[in-house]
């Protein structure tokens, strides 16, 4: 966010030193520097603040640190450092490291609350640093604030109106099938799970770039809020469940970075958008819906609702035969339970696209971790009066029944396929995450797209 950063100004010196390195580096600094630091050394103070022996005003800053590989060094200098403009003094790597963690810790939420005032700002004079700095946390800020969103203030209209807006910005194209345009358009599952609620489902379908460029198609599941259906969640699965269209920010977020980079991709983006509510037309265990692919799915439980969505999705991003389709959705607690709430999982049909987004992660510090599609577990989800189950028979493997059940409207001879299971939401504060919203994996993957398409 470029309230955060500046490209000129007088600035205050930003030293990063290693804890284990501290001592040697005060050898090289002036005696009062050296007299100043040693009265704090054995606090568990890591910022200090060192005064100009000549004006008593702030002549540096110094920041110790375990490690100044750490793409989070600097998570939480932002509220931290009192205001002023300030240098980072190091590599162009360091710089970029302290000025994405600096930049992400300086996020809050405040559309319903006032905010704690920001007055530090870094000085970054590399415009290629400044660009790329700013490209990925305009995006990443944007996910976060569309997981933040009450649901109430973040239904389906919403988010048309953000994609239509984004669209807008980077010259694409938008379009919307709305309500019983659905079943015109024979995107049934989206329709079923949608139908009960007063904000009507709708499938929302963004296209840019060049016609005859590489096809990458992005699908993010839009579920604003998830009751569990008939099924209902208790109160406590359900107070978070305005992140259940976590799977959408993930994708609008990842389509604004790469239209911003000008990627060479003719880039399409499909969010089916719902709330999964409960009323007299609500769907029901036990129903069967024919899909837009033609596989008849029988409900074993309306709160599997988000592969329903996805799967009309899916199978109309197959349609084009894209070079690649990527999906994200907050989609299975199972996932959760092997992965935890921070490492987010991945299923792909290519070994060689897994791969390439596995090195991205390590290599941004935007961890992965890729689950199996054993392809076994497909008899868990058979059932007695329809082609498939919406879900397993069994609690076990949850999230690779999931991911074998949207695998089942993908054609992973013709287009690699890759399936996000993730969080989108910060359980506990880290440096640079507050508690809330977040985009897990994004990094990785826009990272793995600009080498694949450069």
């Amino acid at each position: 966010m470029s309230q955060y950063l500046v490209k000129s100004g007088k600035a205050t010196p930003l030293y990063f030193v290693a804890k284990d390195e501290l001592g040697s580096w005060l050898e090289t600094q002036e005696s009062f520097t050296q007299t100043w630091i040693s009265q704090f050394t054995k606090s568990k103070q890591k910022v200090f603040h060192v005064p100009s022996v000549a004006t008593g005003e702030l002549d540096k800053t110094i920041v110790v640190a375990d490690s100044l590989d750490d793409m989070w060094v600097a998570g939480e200098l932002a509220l931290q450092l009192p205001k002023g403009i300030y240098e980072v003094q190091g590599t162009d790597e360091l710089i970029e490291r302290v000025a994405f963690g600096f930049v992400m810790g300086a996020y809050q939420f405040g559309v319903y609350k006032s905010l704690d005032v920001i007055e530090a700002k870094l000085l970054i004079e590399d415009s290629a640093i400044y660009d790329r700095v700013i490209l990925q946390t305009n995006a990443l800020f944007l996910a976060r604030d569309l997981v933040n969103m009450p649901a109430a203030d973040m239904m389906p209209q919403h988010l048309a109106e953000t994609m239509e807006e984004l669209a807008q910005t980077y010259q694409g194209q938008f379009s919307q099938l709305i309500g019983d345009e659905l079943l015109e358009h024979n995107y049934p599952t989206i329709h079923l799970v949608g139908r009960a609620s007063d904000n009507k489902p709708r499938l929302l379908d963004l296209t840019w770039g060049d016609e005859q460029a590489p096809k990458l198609t992005l699908v993010g599941k839009g579920v604003c809020f998830d009751s569990g259906g008939l099924d209902l969640k208790p109160a406590a699965g359900m107070r978070n469940m305005k992140k259940d269209m976590g799977g959408a920010a993930h994708v609008i977020a990842l389509a604004q970075m790469i239209m911003a980079a000008k990627l060479p991709v003719r880039l399409r983006v499909l969010v089916p958008a719902v709330e999964n509510a409960v009323s007299k037309n609500a769907f029901r265990p036990g129903d069967v819906v024919k899909t837009r692919k033609g596989i008849t799915v029988e409900i074993d439980n309306t709160d599997a609702e988000g592969r329903l969505v996805l799967c009309d999705a899916l199978a109309e991003a197959q349609a084009e035969t894209p070079d690649l389709i990527i999906d994200f959705a907050t989609l299975t607690g199972a996932c959760r339970i092997a992965l935890g709430t921070e490492l987010p999982g991945f299923f792909s049909t290519d070994k060689t696209v897994a791969a390439g987004i596995i090195d991205a992660g390590e290599n941004q510090q935007d961890p992965v971790w890729q689950l199996p599609l054993f392809g076994q577990y497909k008899a868990l989800f058979k059932s007695d009066v329809a082609d498939i189950a919406n879900c397993g028979a069994t609690p076990f493997g949850g999230a690779i029944t999931a991911a074998l059940y949207l695998q089942e409207f993908v054609e992973p001879k013709t287009t690699p396929w890759v399936h996000f299971d993730v969080m989108a939401w910060n359980l506990r504060p880290l440096p640079g995450r507050p508690v809330g919203g977040e985009a897990l994996g994004l990094r990785a993957v826009f990272s793995y797209l600009a080498s694949r398409y450069k």
